[in-house]
């Protein structure tokens, strides 16, 4: 993800999460952890013919990574692209050297659960009012050794299902 990709960023992210959206400060904060020596942060896109249909982003601190957030188009769930973007967010946490990942998920998101157990998430714990305005709960989950969770291919691969591109990135450093 980089500064041009924030206004695309913002409008899927008002669509699927209008009561809690992101701002755009926050999206820019995010993004100036990502371009440097000791960055923190790492977030990727994902285009389709030239249309973004997700983005993801992960923080790293000592050892411990949180996915802060996954984003699939509507018209793209269930193409496997929610995995892709889980994966490459894996990768990345093993390159940052966490030896766990954690992250939260509302607890009425049941897809999102099934997708984050299929890799080895397991819930450790629920935060009340979480999710505001709204005040809904969190499960937060984690996984433990993001190396040994299982493969679904490179993020720039070919694409399953209706995603016919690769998805773009960025890296650190």
């Amino acid at each position: 993800m980089r500064w041009w990709d924030i206004a695309p960023v913002l409008d899927l992210e008002h669509e699927l999460f209008p009561a809690d959206a992101w701002s755009k400060g926050m999206f820019w904060s995010e993004l100036a952890e990502t371009r440097h020596p000791r960055a923190t942060r790492y977030y990727v896109v994902a285009e389709l013919d030239g249309r973004l249909v997700g983005y993801a982003g992960l923080m790293a601190v000592a050892g411990e990574g949180d996915v802060q957030t996954i984003a699939v188009a509507r018209d793209q769930w269930g193409s496997g692209l929610g995995a892709r973007l889980l994966s490459d967010l894996l990768r990345q946490a093993t390159a940052f050297e966490c030896a766990d990942v954690l992250l939260e998920v509302r607890v009425d998101n049941t897809r999102a659960q099934r997708l984050y157990e299929r890799f080895g998430f397991e819930p450790v714990g629920i935060r009340r009012g979480y999710y505001q305005p709204g005040n809904v709960d969190a499960l937060v989950m984690r996984l433990t050794d993001p190396s040994a969770s299982p493969p679904h291919g490179p993020i720039d691969g070919p694409a399953e299902g209706p995603v016919q591109g690769p998805v773009q990135g960025t890296t650190h450093g």
